[in-house]
């Protein structure tokens, strides 16, 4: 029980390494790859105390060099979901009842022990087992799981602060209780922090969870499982198993004790869950909470007063970092026809400079997409726009899958605002842009507003302040995070808290308070200092 109120260390943003050549850092982290890389482990799930290693083994490849492994892991079946769903309720008693004080010093510990010890490794397994290059992994697996880690614990403590008001002879006060059950996390494989911060954000709440990441992301999972409990996290609070998707679903979803779910994913998989839930509300001991982040078909626009060489930037680090396998990644532009020729002297000389490879070469900006799945998707778009009459490739365009997953980072150029690479989602390295006439800026942000069912983030490009306002009113729903001259992807936790709405998903602000107050159930407690010992009402007398 706690006997004080406490403030925990004011969070800062952790500063950003630049790895530049000859650095410290970038010395420490090619060390770690060159020692990582000759490895080959073995990668267990973590159910309760046991370390479980039994099951189908399957192997951990690199995607920019698939026949490389770097380790193995093993696919449980139902009886390991179960087993995981039984070892957090097990653990939940004591996990909820523990003072909050507790809870938060092991995942300010946790930060501190990736931002020292554990960071060149989680940034070397993000490199090497989701392809990430080093300054995407530093501001990902480092970073930001760094930052979700010190500020959540900040935002406990301002929920548990807020309390009500209280009138004469009365004290009135809230407890913000964990949820009565066990919350489901499923984390994607494009970002580390995020599939971190899914399960650890429930758990610093109190509650207890199961936790299935994506099979392409479970080498660093396996990184920040190791963290968490060498910073004390308890046996069973996090439960982390590689169980088939569907399967694990059909009996997380069915258990009376599914108290919620904290999703990243897809927006079709996202939405067989709620219908799920839906179909079994009634074997529920408590309505679940619903959470989740599902992609985007995110835009930027020009107006005719925008900086051509900024907007050149915005669009080709918006688009083709982690080879635009991010939900907020830069997929459609509009740009006025008079900016045309300005805009594309400088984004083509920029890409034409930018390299691909494996992530070991540093001067690599660009490395492979996640899988061969993502690969035939990403070909199937690219080549449907080649052979379109009313869309066409101007740059990039070629893909290569005999050593590793690599596509070209690919530009185009449409004259359908609604050709289908407009439209939807692809989750790679291609960006098509639709050129308007000048004077017809207000009907292209209509046309900005109603073409995607997502509404993740979105960017303007102007000078012009009144095109600026208006661009914010007219996309007012459009985007979830809206960047004024800017790219619109690298949200900071703190900063930009993050989430869409419409087919984006519930909007609920992962890097905010608000997203922690989903994983909590309040309770209000009214004690009467004076209790009245009369029925009577004072209107009753005559």
């Amino acid at each position: 029980m706690s006997i004080g109120f406490f403030n925990v260390p004011t969070p800062k943003n952790e500063p950003i390494l630049g790895y530049a050549p000859n650095s410290k850092e970038r010395v420490s982290l090619k060390a770690k790859l060159a020692e990582m890389k000759s490895q080959v482990i073995e990668v267990p799930m973590f159910i309760g105390s046991e370390e479980l290693k039994e099951g189908k083994k399957l192997p951990l490849t690199s995607p920019h060099d698939h026949q490389h492994v770097l380790g193995y892991y093993y696919e449980g079946d139902a009886s390991h979901v179960n087993k995981a769903i039984d070892s957090s309720l097990a653990a939940r008693e004591k996990w909820a009842n523990m003072s909050w004080e507790h809870r938060v010093s092991i995942f300010l510990k946790a930060a501190d022990l990736s931002a020292s010890k554990y960071r060149m490794e989680l940034n070397a397994a993000t490199m090497l087992g989701q392809s990430k290059n080093a300054f995407q992994a530093e501001i990902d697996s480092a970073c930001e799981w760094i930052d979700f880690l010190r500020f959540n614990a900040h935002f406990a403590t301002q929920i548990y602060a807020q309390q009500p008001e209280s009138s004469e002879y009365v004290w009135n006060r809230s407890e913000y209780r964990p949820l009565e059950g066990f919350v489901f996390a499923v984390t994607p494989f494009n970002f580390t922090a995020i599939a971190g911060n899914l399960p650890a954000s429930a758990a610093l709440m109190g509650n207890v969870v199961v936790w299935k990441p994506s099979p392409t992301q479970i080498y660093s999972a396996y990184v920040l499982m190791k963290i968490l409990k060498e910073a004390g996290l308890p046996d069973g609070v996090i439960n982390l198993i590689y169980t088939d998707g569907p399967l694990t679903g059909d009996i997380a979803f069915r258990h009376p004790e599914f108290a919620g779910v904290h999703f990243t994913g897809s927006t079709k998989v996202f939405q067989h869950i709620w219908k799920t839930i839906g179909e079994n509300i009634h074997i529920y001991k408590s309505y679940p909470r619903i959470v989740g982040e599902t992609g985007g078909k995110d835009f930027v626009v020009a107006h005719t007063s925008a900086d051509t060489k900024a907007l050149a930037v915005g669009l080709l680090r918006g688009a083709f970092e982690f080879q635009g396998q991010k939900c907020s990644a830069a997929s459609r532009a509009y740009i006025p026809k008079s900016l045309w020729e300005s805009t594309w002297e400088y984004f083509s000389k920029d890409l034409a400079e930018l390299k691909m490879g494996s992530v070991e070469d540093f001067s690599n900006f660009v490395t492979a997409v996640i899988d061969e799945k993502a690969f035939d998707k990403i070909a199937s778009y690219i080549d449907w726009a080649k052979n379109s009459d009313t869309a066409k490739v101007i740059a990039g365009g070629s893909y290569d899958k005999s050593k590793g997953y690599f596509i070209q980072p690919t530009v185009i150029l449409t004259e359908d605002p609604k050709f289908t690479t407009m439209t939807e989602e692809i989750f790679g390295p291609v960006l098509t842009i639709y050129l308007y006439e000048d004077d017809q800026f207000e009907e292209t942000l209509h046309l900005v507003d109603t073409t995607s069912p997502y509404a993740l983030t979105g960017a303007i490009f102007s000078q012009d302040r009144y095109a600026i306002e208006l661009a914010t009113k007219k996309l007012t729903n459009a985007a979830g995070n809206f960047y004024i001259n800017d790219k619109p992807t690298g949200a900071v936790v703190g900063q930009q808290p993050f989430g869409g709405g419409r087919a984006s998903g519930t909007n609920d602000k992962a890097g905010s308070s608000l997203n922690l107050l989903r994983w909590v159930s309040p309770r209000t407690i009214k004690e009467n200092f004076v209790s009245p010992t009369d029925y009577k009402y004072p209107f009753l007398a005559e």
